[in-house]
């Protein structure tokens, strides 16, 4: 006989790990015990040598669905004659090593019983099991058990109390776990009317129907939902909203109503389908019944699948699709609690669908799409928060990074694991603020980690930047923007040898003080180089070239004609009268609050508003989105592009934008078609690039490539890049599970500031 004690860490606490090992023990005849506590899971085994050696292997072949090992440590202990197999209460420790799952889509299993009439569990709108449900919104500290969760505030009756005690039921330890007689109740509020039960799902239908916006309470924030088939509610929302074009996401009943109006490739289904249930950005169908104000002027929807057992009660028999918007005003963070709902959302929606399973944690729908061949996310919240990124090489300290200032995440390492925060947003209103202060707070405490390095931006301006140089009590690191970009990309798929990088945003600030945003950098963890830069360009009005791309039209021009612009006989001019003109040209000149640019962003905004695709933008790269949609069939011709731009040998340095721009404008007075030149624009831009990559190959010898920043989301420049590196013999690096765009600028920031600081 033998007795071995077997720590196990990773995602194994509330997803039916510790019944798994139950079962195991028991079909090998094993006594012993195993508990949950804050390192991950401790297993003690006693038999004979075989079987305890089977269950290890087990362990790792068999594993619930929603588990996940990242670490399995086996030491021998003396045998203590134990008899029988027991699940201990959990137990504190000093050190946090658990991980906490992501919130899980319903399961099958419990769809059906949802379904079922003569289940107890008909038509609950909480159902849930050891394999699905709320986890990360409703825990507030580990262990992950009920007394340190919302549940902790809705005592079991005698029936759920015996599944929850059962190890070989589908709800043993299932947190969450909770019946018609003792879970949480909806509520429908409207004014001063309110309803219960079964009646306030019928009366959020008729709402629905008749066109009201109604507010429902979810799993990380309240959703603001209306028929998309109503247009007038479509256009209420928006305006109530303030959000006058960017587009709503839609969640369908089923796959098959999705397929009705997108086209859905097997790779996107899969991802539909995930137990992360994100929205999935996929190619509307020509002639789909539709509202185009759904997503004005795309063709992409953003559709996601039914993840919470209300979302299938609300859609199943009624509606093929819903809008389901976050609920809150434009660039405000998601609301939560049903007080603050009430209150927030007064002028927002018509009733309000409530419940009282408290939401920790607020978490936004995550958003993916697959490009090349694979699932990219791009904001990274609900179901893969708070699963950690896996570094191949870990982290000497305990790094806190703050992120930037758009798209805000932050991250926290521990060994060789970072974990991200769920989308923060934008920094820029006091309730983002808040709520990047509590998600800093509740990360250190959901980990138990004290950080020892504080990363920023260098940008000074950002409040990310600003909050970090405000605590005194740890050393800080500043990371540039960009190389951080690159060490994300790194970081994520395992490399630290020095990579060129091809970093393409909107903005970041450089350490020469002008803003970069088109890059080819090569570099490693420790320092970075900049090879290649798109010329750089001043931003007449600054930020407000951001929200009135004409501005960055004309300054490009500018740049490529100089006083000849007067002679362009180009419709865009004609609508700047010439007293405008002047006063651009002077503050371009005079350098007159305009700050260089080298930001490809605003180069795709530029390209944009002189097809005449769009002057003054309503929502973040709404020009860029544009421009893009533009390309039309063209994306499938020839590879037509201005091979002259490109022509000669290039050795470093900025990439001249003149001659682009003129290639550009003679197009448009040619009078190409506008998809012609939006391919040619591309495609062009993409071969600037690689010439770029290859000079910086050959001058170092470098064959691996690594790709980020928010205008890969462009997803056909983004496959077109990935196919033309890989002609030329690079290794490309690219984002999957971290978002390209600034929401995975922390990860970079972690690793970067990691090496500074150890040298390592």
């Amino acid at each position: 006989m033998e007795r071995h004690r077997i720590r196990v860490n990773g995602i194994v606490q509330g997803v039916g790990f510790r019944p798994f090992v139950f079962r195991l023990a028991s079909r090998l005849g094993l006594a012993g015990s195993v508990q949950n506590n804050s390192v991950g899971v401790t297993i003690e085994v006693e038999g004979a040598r075989a079987a305890i050696d089977e269950l290890s292997r087990l362990l790792q072949t068999e594993l619930p669905p929603l588990a996940r090992i990242t670490e399995l440590n086996v030491e021998e202990i003396p045998p203590t004659g134990e008899t029988g197999f027991g699940i201990i209460t959990s137990s504190r420790q000093q050190i946090a090593g658990t991980l906490i799952s992501p919130d899980v889509a319903v399961c099958d299993d419990c769809l059906r019983e949802l379904f079922d009439e003569n289940d107890r569990r008909y038509r609950y709108p909480f159902i849930n099991c050891t394999n699905c449900g709320p986890r990360y919104t409703i825990v507030e500290r580990i262990p992950y058990d009920r007394p340190f969760t919302s549940m902790r505030v809705f005592p079991m009756c005698p029936n759920c109390e015996r599944e929850y005690r059962d190890p070989l039921n589908r709800r043993f330890h299932a947190q969450p776990n909770a019946c018609p007689v003792c879970g949480p109740k909806l509520t429908w509020h409207c004014g001063d009317t309110s309803v219960t039960g079964e009646q306030a799902i019928t009366r959020t239908i008729e709402c629905l129907k008749s066109g009201q916006v109604v507010a429902i309470r979810g799993l990380g924030g309240f959703h603001l939902a209306v028929d998309p088939h109503i247009d007038r509610a479509v256009m209420t929302l928006r305006e109530r909203k303030g959000r006058a074009e960017k587009p709503f996401a839609l969640m369908a009943r089923d796959i098959e109503a999705i397929k009705r109006y997108c086209v859905v490739s097997p790779e996107e289904e899969g991802l539909l389908r995930h137990y992360t249930r994100p929205i999935v950005l996929l190619r509307k169908r020509e002639g789909a019944d539709l509202p185009d104000s759904i997503a004005p002027g795309q063709k992409y929807l953003g559709f996601m699948l039914p993840y919470t057992p209300l979302q299938h009660l609300l859609l199943r028999d009624t509606f093929d699709a819903l809008i389901m918007t976050s609920g809150n005003y434009s660039d405000e963070p998601i609301a939560i609690g049903n007080d603050e709902a009430i209150e927030r959302m007064a002028n927002l929606a018509d009733s309000l669908l409530l419940h009282d399973r408290e939401i920790l944690q607020r978490c936004d729908d995550s958003i993916a799409r697959v490009a090349a061949g694979q699932p990219r996310v791009m904001r990274r919240a609900r179901g893969y928060v708070p699963e950690p990124v896996i570094l191949r090489y870990g982290t000497a300290k305990n790094i806190l990074a703050v992120g930037g200032e758009l798209k805000n995440t932050i991250g926290l390492s521990r060994g060789r694991t970072v974990f991200l925060s769920q989308h923060v947003g934008d920094l820029d209103n006091p309730s983002a603020l808040a709520f990047f202060h509590h998600a800093i707070e509740h990360l250190g405490r959901l980990l138990e980690v004290n950080p020892q390095v504080i990363a920023y931006d260098l940008h000074p301006e950002y409040l990310s930047t600003k909050w970090a140089l405000d605590q005194k009590y740890l050393p800080v690191v500043g990371v540039q923007h960009h190389h951080a970009h690159l060490a994300s990309v790194m970081a994520e798929n395992g490399v630290r040898e020095r990579t060129i990088g091809i970093i393409l945003d909107g903005t970041g600030f450089g350490l020469d003080g002008t803003l970069w945003g088109g890059e080819v950098l090569v570099g490693d963890y420790h320092s970075f180089d900049r090879f290649a830069w798109l010329e750089p360009v001043p931003m007449p009005g600054g930020a407000q070239a951001i929200h009135q791309p004409w501005r960055m039209a004309f300054s490009y021009l500018h740049h490529a004609y100089g006083n000849e612009i007067e002679h362009l006989q180009l419709d865009f001019l004609k609508d700047i009268d010439s007293s405008e003109r002047r006063i651009l040209v002077q503050m371009i000149n005079q350098r007159i609050n305009s700050p260089l640019t080298s930001g490809c962003g605003r180069l795709f905004d530029g390209v944009a508003a002189l097809l005449g695709l769009k002057r003054e933008v309503s929502y973040e790269a709404q020009a860029a989105m544009l421009l893009e949609m533009a390309i039309g069939s063209n994306s499938r011709s020839a590879g037509d592009w201005h091979r002259d731009i490109a022509a000669n040998r290039f050795t470093g340095g900025p990439i001249k934008l003149s001659p682009f721009i003129k290639v550009v404008v003679g197009d448009i007075l040619k009078r190409e078609e506008c998809s012609t030149i939006a391919a040619r624009f591309h495609r062009t831009l993409v071969e600037l690039f690689v010439h770029s990559a290859k000079a910086a190959g050959e001058a170092t010898g470098i064959a691996t490539v690594g790709l980020s920043g928010g205008v890969f989301q462009n997803v056909y420049l983004f496959e077109l890049m990935v196919k033309r590196l890989k002609q030329e013999g690079f290794r490309v690096l690219a984002h999957g599970q971290v978002p390209t765009n600034d929401g995975g600028i922390a990860l970079g920031q972690v690793v970067i500031a990691d090496a500074l600081t150890t040298g390592q």
